[in-house]
C-alpha cells in the first residue's frame, strides 16, 4: 500500500497539531518540504532543487547507492541485538581502530551522538571516581538531561549551572579574551583551565574530565589554536581526570587532511575518550565510544552489565562499513581539503570587499563565515545573518544556517561530495545578496538624512 500524498499545508497543519513544538523547523517562516535527495542536493514537492550545505549527518551524501544497497542486503539477511556474536560489530570496529592511536581500542556501539555523550561521562566518573566535569563555554552535547548539565548553550536557558560542572573560557582567537596577536594563545587558553582546575580544587572537589569538542561548533566554528588540548590534557590528568574529545559533529574526514578533529592537535595528542556520531551511518542512527583498556577495564569491573538493544547491530554496522568505503573509494578526505581550501579562499576574498565580514575561518569542509557590524569592535551581525540565510533560500535555493552565542556565523558543513562549482555558486549568491543589502542600508540612511 502506497504511503498518502498530503499537500505541504496539510503535511505543515498535522506537524504543528501533533509534533512537539519545541523542534522547530528551519526556515519556520516558510518552511521548505523535502520529498528526495541525492549527493548534496534537495528537492522539494515542486522538484525544486536545493544546496544543501547543513547536513553534516549526510556524509557521503544523501541517499547515497552504496550505503543504501549494504543496508539493504543486510537488513534482508539479519538484524539482531549485539548479544547474539557476529562477525559485523568486530569487523566495523577493526576498521575504525585503523583510522585511531592505538591506545584506543575498546568500542561501545550505540545510536546517536546524545547516547555516546552521556555513556563518555559515565565511562569517566567510574574510571576516576570523581564527578565534576571541566567544559567549553558555550557548548552542546547532546538532548539528555546529563548533556544539558554539561552544554553551556542549553543549562543557560534552564535551570542553570550544577555545582558539579566548571565552564572554561570557549578559545576563540577572533573575539575571545586571547586573540590573533597573542604569542601564544593555546598556552593562555589552557593555562584558563589549569587555574579552573586549582579553584574546583579549593572546594574540596574533584574532576572526573574535560569535555571538548575537537572543533567547537555551536560555540561558532571555532578552530582551537595549536597546544590547546595536549596542555588541557596535561593538566586535567595531572588532576586524576580523563580528557575526552567529543568528535559527533567533526570525525570521519571532515577537517580533510586527517581522519578526526583531535588529529589537528599533532600527532602526540590523544584523548583518553572520544565520542563520535552524525556522519557515522549518513543518516541511520549510529554512534560509538571509544575509550582504552584500562577505562574500559574499570567500567566492566563495576559489576554491572552495559547492554544497549540496537547499537552495533549488524544493519547499523554493515551501514557504517559502507561508509568508510565510500569515503576511501570516493577519496572524500582529499575533496574536503580541495574544495573547502577553495571554499575558505573565496570567502577570504569576499572579506576584502564587504566590511560585513569580520572572519572566515575553518578546516577542511567546516567552515565558518563571522559577520559583523562594526570590524574593529566586531559586534555581532546577527539580524544581517538572519537575512543571509533566508535570501539565499529563498532568491537561490541554497541552505545554510547560522551558529555562534550570537547566531552571527554562518556556517558551512555540507556532504562531503559538495563540489568546486558549488563552493563558487555558494560565494557568488553571497557576494550579490551582501552588495545589496549593502546598498538597501545606504539608501536607507540616507532617506533618514
Amino acid at each position: 500500500m502506497a504511503l498518502e500524498k498530503l499537500r505541504k499545508e496539510e503535511t505543515l497543519a498535522m506537524r504543528k497539531r501533533l509534533i512537539g513544538q519545541s523542534l522547530r523547523l528551519f526556515y519556520s517562516e516558510d518552511p521548505v518540504k523535502i520529498v528526495r535527495a541525492r549527493g548534496q542536493y534537495l528537492f522539494d514537492e515542486n522538484g525544486k532543487r536545493y544546496l544543501d550545505c547543513i547536513s553534516n549527518v549526510h556524509h557521503v551524501g544523501h541517499c547515497h547507492p552504496r550505503i543504501t544497497k549494504a543496508a539493504a542486503a543486510q537488513m534482508e539477511l539479519l538484524n539482531t541485538n549485539s548479544r547474539f556474536l557476529h562477525d559485523n560489530i568486530v569487523l566495523y570496529a577493526d576498521r575504525l581502530a585503523a583510522t585511531l592511536p592505538e591506545r584506543l581500542c575498546v568500542f561501545y556501539f550505540v545510536n546517536s551522538g546524545s547516547e555516546a555523550n552521556d555513556l563518555a561521562l559515565r565511562l569517566a566518573q567510574q574510571y576516576t571516581q570523581h564527578e565534576d566535569v571541566i567544559v567549553i563555554d558555550h557548548a552542546y552535547h547532546g538532548h539528555l538531561m546529563s548533556l544539558i548539565d554539561i552544554s553551556p548553550y542549553k543549562f543557560r536557558k534552564l535551570a542553570g549551572q550544577k555545582e558539579w560542572v566548571h565552564v572554561a573560557p570557549l578559545p576563540d582567537t577572533y573575539r575571545g579574551i586571547y586573540q590573533e596577536g597573542h604569542p601564544n594563545p593555546g598556552q593562555a587558553y589552557a593555562d584558563t583551565v589549569k587555574d579552573l582546575i586549582e579553584e574546583v580544587h579549593s572546594k574540596g572537589r574533584k574532576i572526573s574530565a574535560f569535555f571538548a569538542e575537537s572543533l567547537p561548533s555551536v560555540g561558532g566554528q571555532i578552530i582551537l589554536p595549536q597546544g590547546y588540548s595536549n596542555k588541557v590534557a596535561e593538566y586535567v590528568r595531572s588532576a586524576g581526570g580523563v580528557f575526552v574529545a567529543d568528535e559527533v559533529q567533526t570525525g570521519f574526514g571532515r577537517v580533510g587532511h586527517h581522519f578526526w578533529g583531535f588529529q589537528l592537535q599533532g600527532e602526540d595528542f590523544c584523548p583518553d575518550i572520544v565520542t563520535m556520531g552524525k556522519p557515522m551511518g549518513n543518516g541511520h542512527p549510529l554512534s560509538c565510544v571509544v575509550t582504552t583498556a584500562e577505562i574500559a577495564r574499570a567500567f566492566t569491573d563495576n559489576g554491572v552489565e552495559y547492554f544497549n538493544t540496537f547499537g552495533g547491530n549488524p544493519v547499523s554496522c554493515a551501514i557504517g562499513m559502507a561508509v568508510l568505503d565510500v569515503i576511501e573509494e570516493e577519496d572524500l578526505r582529499g575533496n574536503a581539503i580541495r574544495v573547502g581550501g577553495h571554499l575558505k579562499d573565496l570567502l577570504a576574498k569576499l572579506q576584502t570587499r564587504h566590511e560585513i565580514i569580520g572572519d572566515v575561518r575553518g578546516v577542511g569542509l567546516f567552515v565558518g563565515l563571522e559577520l559583523v557590524t562594526d570590524k574593529e569592535k566586531k559586534s555581532p551581525a546577527t539580524e544581517s545573518a538572519a537575512r543571509l540565510v533566508k535570501r539565499l533560500k529563498e532568491e537561490h535555493q541554497i541552505c545554510v544556517s547560522t551558529d555562534g552565542p550570537w547566531e552571527s556565523v554562518v556556517k558551512f558543513k555540507p556532504p562531503m561530495c559538495f563540489s568546486m562549482e558549488d563552493a563558487e555558486l555558494v560565494v557568488q549568491c553571497i557576494d550579490g545578496i551582501l552588495t545589496d543589502m549593502k546598498a538597501s542600508d545606504l539608501k536607507l540612511e540616507k532617506e533618514d538624512i
